[in-house]
């Protein structure tokens, strides 16, 4: 768990253009926090620069009161899942969820217990062996959350996971995402395409931000 802060940040193109100006947030150990509002108001911007995929402009970002603006994004102990999952298309699921261990060279049983428990607690079990591209796109998404739960992050970040998806599979990764919550308590910032989809989640165990 992690407490996350974020004091008088923005993000300025070279372009000239301020995706982000001034944005202000405070998340405690284990919080779980939506964020929600118009279309490109700068919701991705932001999980982008925590996650350290993009530069911050002004302002400090704080994981656990230590500054990480400068720290590169593998060493952030953060973990996002974006609308666009990048997965490995020729690969096995084993082989997608296995990917990040086996570069920083873990033991064959330290991967093996990972994959496991991922695998089980998203229903992965039957389809580790199976490539990814021949996998529907809700089951895709189980793989992209499996991968970052691997990653045993501080702080799970989630970009508008839901988008493009049927209301079925909607749901069953809402539920996926609040079981990870639940059994884990982890510190989850979540980006909603809108707030009826940030409405959908548990509202005793979220705060719903409008951005």
């Amino acid at each position: 768990m992690a407490k996350l802060s974020l004091r008088h940040v923005s993000k300025r193109y070279p372009n000239g253009f301020w995706a982000v100006k001034d944005f202000n947030l405070e998340m405690e150990d284990g919080e779980f926090v939506i964020l929600t509002g118009s279309p490109k108001c700068g919701k991705s911007t932001v999980l982008r620069m925590i996650a350290g995929a993009e530069d911050v402009t002004e302002g400090i970002l704080e994981l656990d009161g230590k500054s990480i603006n400068d720290v590169e994004p593998k060493d952030r102990e953060i973990a996002m899942v974006f609308q666009y999952y990048s997965l490995y298309k020729n690969m096995t699921v084993y082989d997608n969820l296995s990917f990040g261990m086996k570069l920083k060279k873990c033991s064959t049983e330290q991967i093996e217990a990972a994959v496991k428990e991922a695998a089980d607690m998203l229903g992965l079990e039957e389809l580790l062996n199976r490539r990814l591209k021949i996998l529907s796109e809700g089951q895709k998404k189980r793989v992209a959350l499996g991968r970052a739960i691997i990653r045993k992050p501080k702080l799970f970040l989630f970009d508008e996971p839901l988008n493009g998806l049927d209301e079925k599979v909607q749901v069953q990764i809402r539920t996926e995402i609040e079981k990870l919550h639940e059994r884990y308590g982890t510190t989850i910032l979540y980006a909603a395409h809108d707030k009826d989809e940030a409405k959908k989640f548990d509202a005793e165990n979220n705060r719903i931000l409008l951005f």
